[in-house]
Formats: C-alpha cells, structure tokens, sequence
C-alpha cells in the first residue's frame, strides 16, 4: 500500500457531530437594566403628566379670572355704576390673593392696600399704586351713597386698568396656585 491510500481512509473512532450554536437570547424576560429603564421612564411621565396637568389647570384658571374682570368692565361700559365696579373688582382681587396667599382673606383697609401692592415686581413695587388714589377707591367707594359729592368720583376706568395690570404681573404662572 501506498502511503497516500493509508491516509485517506479514515481512522476508526468516536462519531464527533457538527458543531451546533446555542439558541439565540430570547427577548423575554428582559435584563434587569431594561426593567429600572422602564420604572425610570414610568415615573418621568408620571410627573410630566401631572405637572402638564397643573399648568393646564393654573392656564385655565388665570384665563376665568381675566375674562371676569373683562365681564366686570363690559357691564359698567353697559350700565356704569362706580360702585358696583369698585365693589366686583376688590371682590375679585381678593379671590386671587388668596390663591397666592391664604392669609390675604383677613387682611383689611391699609393692610390689604399694602398687600396688593407688595404683589408687584419690585421696580413697581416702590410706587404703591393702590395706596394711592385710584386703588383708594377699594376701601371707600362700595360704601358711599349714590350721588354723594363729598368725596372724590371713582374713576372706574383708572381702576379696571390697575387691577389688569396687576393681574398681568402676579399671574403668569409661577405665584398661582390651583
């Protein structure tokens, strides 16, 4: 025999199979990282949730009180009663302070004045505009006669104009509370 015939027949021993891959990782039951991914992610959209809740709540709220204080000065611009609008508009500011500040509801006369202005951005803050003529009129005119000229006529339009624009500066969202 040849020594190339020897080796092409093969040497009896073991039968050895192909070799075979282990089966691909199932998807289920994911890794333990996966799982506080997920738990991280849950909590995040609870919170955007609830804190897109508030602001659609605190964006509807400051959009009734604005269209309230609106209706107020289309029923003087109707029927104008200085009084009546004095009146509707402390009742007003007071709903709102006391969203910003419970404590606001027992305040009165001078007190309540500072309040309001103290609500204000400092740089306006200094001027005190409801201590002054026009936010006077909260205090003294819903208890005046009609017809009464012992005092100053209330300037109606001076006061719709001060509360808008204190509203303008204390509700934009970071002082409401709903």
């Amino acid at each position: 025999m040849s020594a190339a015939a020897a080796t092409s027949t093969p040497i009896p021993g073991p039968e050895l199979r192909d070799i075979h891959l282990p089966p691909a990782p199932s998807w289920w039951p994911p890794a333990p990282g996966w799982w506080i991914l997920a738990a991280l992610v849950l909590v995040a959209l609870f919170f955007a949730t609830r804190w897109l809740v508030r602001r659609k709540r605190e964006r509807a709220w400051r959009r009734r009180v604005h269209a309230e204080l609106e209706r107020i000065a289309t029923s003087h611009a109707a029927q104008p009663d200085p009084a009546r609008v004095a009146i509707e508009v402390s009742q007003l500011l007071r709903r709102v302070s006391m969203m910003i500040e419970p404590e606001a509801a027992a305040l009165r006369d001078d007190a309540w004045l500072a309040f309001l202005d103290a609500q204000w951005p400092k740089k306006r803050a200094d001027d005190a505009p409801f201590r002054g003529e026009v936010g006077r009129t909260l205090l003294d005119a819903p208890y005046r006669r009609t017809g009464d000229a012992s005092g100053k006529p209330v300037d109606a339009r001076a006061l719709l104009d001060l509360a808008r624009s204190w509203l303008r500066a204390v509700l934009p969202g970071r002082r409401a509370r709903v």
